[in-house]
């Protein structure tokens, strides 16, 4: 984990919340008190958060290398040289194109056309300096002895897909462990697909598709099955539009770049991406940045894991499964909408260098500024080593249910909510509500439900300020509102049957009264925890 332009000097600070754990419900409350059963509440009165530099999605991609991007007005498809397949070869007149023993292999700049069939390769050897553009319109490239497509040396390489074109690559079974090439399009230069047709790629002894600079997608229908990974970009995976399915043995979308702090993230700026993975659907050694596209996750890791920071700054983000659905050691919602669902944690803020252990804010941040954010959690919804923050948006969390200690909110540091609207409703292991940082009007209250009952907040006049069907059982309820006035009392309605009255700013408190200690730290029960 390197803590690149994230990360500095821990400052002390006041705790924003206090959290209270009883042997049957959970309190949140804004200010010390006694235990109604006699004991004391257990508080802290000081930790320590981290300041951090701006973590929204225009800060993050100034701070990291420009991707290389083959655009379309760079190249024209008139000044093609047409390539035939013919199964073990292929006929052509273009000066850069040779056959032997059915590997075709091109050695020069320029634009080719490519049709029909071919057993074998499709091989790249040009000029470090050349651009070279393969028009796929209508192949079935299949290599039992490696990648059906390998760019070997070139400057720049664009595939694109031939208007109303359906295109199949499969490669080998199996490959060495030292290969180089080990995908069925391979790139060891900067690789742009493009184009309307649809691509339709097997990966059958690694990966889908991979290179090992930037890899971008502008257009196309694009479908990969991989053993292993199904886009891998060394330096940047980029998806400016198209529709893009994956289904992957281990991370449907990944870039790695280990070497160079402005590299190895992933970029989603438009199309539709579908992403089915043994691992993380994305998974990025820097950063994730999602500024458009329509994302949908299952996935048996993560849903998107960033190494730095993970910034949802619009489109549409689905995640139906997965261990955590979004993890970072810094995570950022400016906006868009968001829907996941986590085994294990919701959204965690935990470094890949953690350790677990304690309740110390260790410098991770939580940050919803904007946005439509819904969260299935069997853990904690949302948890953070470091602080947790709303200042805008919509935030509801169901869950988890309490067995083992976690909470809907879980922040080792400052938690505060100075706007938006956050609701959690889950059960009573460890809930947790913003505290003195907070300038937003909040309540927290123990009322007992099941899954499909109606939930109401209603003002003391009789309005309904805010009403929810619950997706899970639940014995406690926090809401913090611009809608709520201070220091008024509110009734909670459960399937129509008033429940509980609570004051603003107050949390009602049901039998065992509050007690113990706060949720769990890093690798805990309830903590951030680390990477596995």
């Amino acid at each position: 984990m390197r803590t690149r332009r994230l990360i500095l000097p821990l400052i002390p600070l006041s705790l924003a919340g206090l959290v209270l754990a009883g042997c049957a419900t959970t309190i949140a409350l804004p200010t010390e008190t006694s235990d109604t059963s006699g004991g004391s509440q257990t508080s802290q009165s000081e930790t320590t958060v981290a300041t951090t530099t701006d973590t929204t999605a225009e800060a993050v991609l100034a701070a990291n290398e420009n991707a290389t991007v083959v655009r379309d007005d760079e190249w024209s498809a008139s000044d093609a040289s047409e390539i035939t397949l013919t199964g073990d070869g292929a006929t052509t007149s273009a000066s850069g194109v040779t056959t032997e023993e059915g590997t075709v292999t091109i050695t020069e700049s320029g634009v080719y056309r490519l049709s029909g069939d071919l057993t074998g390769s499709v091989v790249v050897a040009a000029p470090d300096d050349a651009l070279v553009v393969l028009i796929l319109d209508g192949v079935t490239i299949t290599n039992a002895d490696g990648p059906a497509i390998e760019v070997v040396t070139a400057d720049d390489v664009a595939v694109s897909l031939a208007e109303g074109s359906t295109n199949t690559l499969s490669d080998a079974s199996s490959y060495a462990d030292d290969a180089d090439a080990n995908a069925a399009l391979y790139s060891a230069a900067d690789l742009t697909i493009t184009g309307t047709g649809s691509l339709t790629v097997a990966g059958n002894g690694n990966d889908g598709i991979a290179g090992t600079d930037d890899l971008a997608v502008l257009s196309g229908t694009i479908t990969v099955t991989a053993v292993d990974d199904g886009l891998r970009g060394e330096d940047s995976v980029s998806i400016e539009g198209g529709t893009v399915s994956i289904d992957a043995g281990g991370d449907a979308i990944k870039s790695d770049n280990e070497e160079e702090d402005t590299r190895g993230y992933i970029l989603l700026e438009d199309g539709a991406v579908d992403l089915t993975a043994g691992d993380d659907g994305l998974d990025a050694y820097t950063d994730i940045v999602i500024t458009g596209s329509t994302l949908s996750v299952a996935a048996s890791g993560d849903g998107a894991h960033a190494d730095s920071v993970l910034v949802v700054a619009g489109g549409t983000v689905i995640v139906t499964e997965s261990y955590e659905a979004l993890e970072a050691p810094a995570v950022t919602i400016e906006g868009g909408e968001i829907d996941i669902t986590a085994s294990d944690d919701g959204i965690n803020a935990a470094s890949p260098t953690s350790t677990g252990g304690g309740m110390a804010d260790t410098g991770e941040t939580i940050d919803v500024n904007g946005g439509t954010v819904v969260v299935r959690a069997g853990g904690d919804g949302l948890d953070s080593n470091g602080s947790l923050t709303m200042s805008g948006g919509s935030l509801t969390v169901f869950g988890p249910q309490g067995a083992r200690g976690d909470g809907a909110l879980d922040a080792n540091g400052a938690f505060a909510v100075t706007g938006g609207t956050l609701v959690t409703v889950g059960g009573a292991g460890v809930a947790q509500a913003s505290g003195d940082s907070s300038t937003q009007p909040w309540l927290s209250a123990t009322a007992s439900g099941s899954a499909g009952d109606l939930i109401e907040l209603v003002d003391d006049a009789g309005e309904t300020v805010l009403s929810l069907t619950a997706e899970v059982s639940f014995s406690t309820i926090v809401i913090s509102s611009p809608d709520l006035v201070a220091d008024a009392e509110y009734t909670v309605m459960v399937a129509g049957e008033s429940v509980t009255t609570v004051t603003e700013g107050t949390a009602t408190i049901g039998q065992g009264g509050p007690g113990g200690q706060p949720g769990g730290g890093a690798g805990g029960p309830g903590g951030g925890g680390q990477r596995l």
